[in-house]
């Protein structure tokens, strides 16, 4: 129990100023943050799921929110937050929590760094005691501005240096011994700023607290006619999937930092859920899990979920007995230290991490990344998703296609995955065979190990066409393992295609004379009226004379 309250204390006091931050980040007054805060411990935290996750407004969130309260209000926040708790609820029912699981590492990375980047920028302006100009783009490209007014202003260069001072902080604290650093770097920063922001002479902006409860703001039917909106319900399912993913995400990573008791999915959902639908209805923010303090959890040696449920009480009880010690605290040193946060899920160590191991996946990401700070955050992960796919595809539809012409024959080999992203190259070889002037035609497919239906009607087209013109064709088609004592060299193909016969070496097997196989020996494949033939097993030869038309590479 002494473990469980030092714990809950240790995430309450990493919980302060983020649960701040997040909200003065996010456009909404402090004590919507707080009230978030509350509710992912209390509620959250005390529903069945994960076991030491903590949950809380998050920073990944606040350029979402920002922007969604620019454009609707603050009044519609709480119907959008409240209609994504509902459906995270029903996602959980119907056992589908595991499926933001199924969602490509790239992608997840490319999306944290997409937040944690404009997250950056938009947190430098308040740093300086000055207003962001609006979008991402905007606002990197109004640094020039913001240094140089920063620069001639001498209260702006205060509240400038406490931030930098917080993330100078935040970064170097974990090299303190051991007993200082288990302190937050957070508090500490927050500790030093209302120092010096009390000191004569110093003027810098410091946090606007009002009473907690007044903040509370219930949507009425004014707002929840708002959903007849399609930018509401678009806002809606952005939060669902962002709050869903990131929040499962989280899990996957706090279960790896412990070996206590694994999240179950399903049942995490529906408590991230739970704690959405009430913040809705207070109008609050958006909860999701959070990493800084979870971590903050399982490190302090929590074991049970009283932890994480307590420090929702002590955030509460702060708010309550204290919030004239919330209106002290300067707003550059939140800034900094979600600027922090921003460069922990930026992490740009990672992107010459993945160009090293997948230059591949490091497109997916580096595109996700660019697409979601150009645009927004919904577009740039369904970008980030279907770039997957078609990587994945292509991946997928390794084809190996080989040429060579004998006395009388022009063979095709193929082998590996022919998908229709591959039939340019498969039309190009199979005209190359049909323009090599050779009276045999041998098709052998025999090592692909999947044949899209548009491949296999490609295939079938030009060999009825061949046929037709009177060539002799032979179809060496991929099919089930042959059954035990199948005799070596001979293939399985389906029903009108030739197939080897020791009775006709040469290939030259008549119509209506179908090889019979040994009596020991099932003949499941073809019809009594099929062409046998001999399977060539003779290797191909390693070094040939190749024209362009006669190799497609891989």
């Amino acid at each position: 129990m002494a473990t469980e309250i030092t714990a809950s204390l240790v995430v309450f006091l990493v919980a302060l100023p983020l649960c701040i931050g997040v909200a003065v980040a996010s456009g909404v007054p402090a004590e919507l943050g707080i009230i978030s805060g509350v509710i992912g411990g209390l509620v959250v935290g005390a529903a069945r799921g994960s076991t030491l996750q903590v949950s809380g407004p998050a920073a990944g969130l606040a350029a979402l929110v920002a922007e969604t309260v620019l454009q609707y209000g603050v009044a519609m926040l709480g119907v959008i937050v409240l209609g994504a708790g509902i459906l995270q609820i029903v996602l959980g029912l119907v056992r589908l929590g595991r499926i933001f699981q199924a969602i490509s590492l790239a992608v997840v990375q490319g999306m944290l760094a997409g937040i944690g980047l404009p997250l950056m920028f938009s947190q430098l302006y308040p740093m300086s005691d000055s207003k962001a100009p609006g979008t991402p783009v905007e606002n990197m490209a109004g640094l020039p501005g913001l240094i140089a007014d920063t620069v001639t202003n001498p209260d702006a260069l205060v509240a400038a240096g406490l931030g930098a001072a917080t993330i100078a902080l935040s970064f170097l604290w974990k090299g303190m011994p051991g007993p200082v650093k288990k302190v937050p770097a957070a508090l500490v920063a927050v500790g030093i700023g209302i120092g010096v922001a009390s000191l004569p002479g110093v003027d810098v902006q410091t946090l606007q607290v009002g009473n907690l409860l007044a903040s509370v703001d219930v949507p009425g039917p004014k707002e929840f006619a708002g959903l007849a909106d399609v930018g509401i319900i678009t806002a809606i399912l952005t939060f669902t999937v962002i709050a869903s993913a990131e929040s499962l995400f989280t899990a996957a990573a706090v279960d790896r930092m412990h070996s206590g008791p694994r999240t179950r999915y399903n049942p995490e959902l529906i408590a991230q859920g739970a704690g959405n639908t009430v913040a809705g209805l207070l109008g609050a923010l958006p909860i999701t899990a959070v990493v800084a303090r979870s971590s903050a959890n399982v490190q302090a040696g929590a074991k049970t979920r009283l932890s994480r449920t307590l420090h929702g009480l002590w955030l509460l009880a702060f708010a309550l007995l204290l919030p004239q010690v919330l209106a002290l605290i300067p707003i550059s040193v939140l800034a900094g230290v979600l600027v922090h946060s921003g460069w922990k899920l930026f992490a740009p160590a990672e992107f010459p991490k993945m160009w090293r191991q997948d230059r591949g996946e490091f497109a997916v990401m580096t595109l996700t990344t660019l697409v979601i700070v150009a645009t927004a955050l919904l577009e740039g992960v369904l970008f980030g998703l279907a770039a997957g796919i078609v990587l994945a595809a292509l991946r997928m539809s390794q084809t190996v296609i080989k040429q060579h012409l004998e006395e009388d024959t022009a063979k095709v080999v193929m082998a590996g995955n022919a998908t229709f992203l591959r039939l340019p190259q498969l039309i190009e070889a199979l005209e190359a065979a049909a323009e090599a002037g050779r009276p045999r035609i041998r098709l052998d497919l025999t090592g692909v190990t999947h044949l899209d239906h548009a491949c296999r009607s490609q295939v079938e087209e030009f060999v009825a066409q061949q046929r037709g013109l009177g060539l002799r064709v032979e179809l060496l088609m991929p099919g089930p393992a042959k059954p035990a004592g199948t005799p070596t060299g001979v293939a399985d193909t389906a029903v009108g295609e030739h197939v080897p016969s020791p009775a006709h070496p040469a290939g030259n097997a008549p119509p209506g004379q179908p090889y019979a196989p040994p009596a020991t020996v099932p003949a499941p494949g073809p019809s009594p009226t099929a062409e046998w033939f001999y399977l060539d097993t003779r290797p191909m030869p390693e070094e040939y004379p190749i024209r362009p038309e006669e190799y497609v590479s891989r």
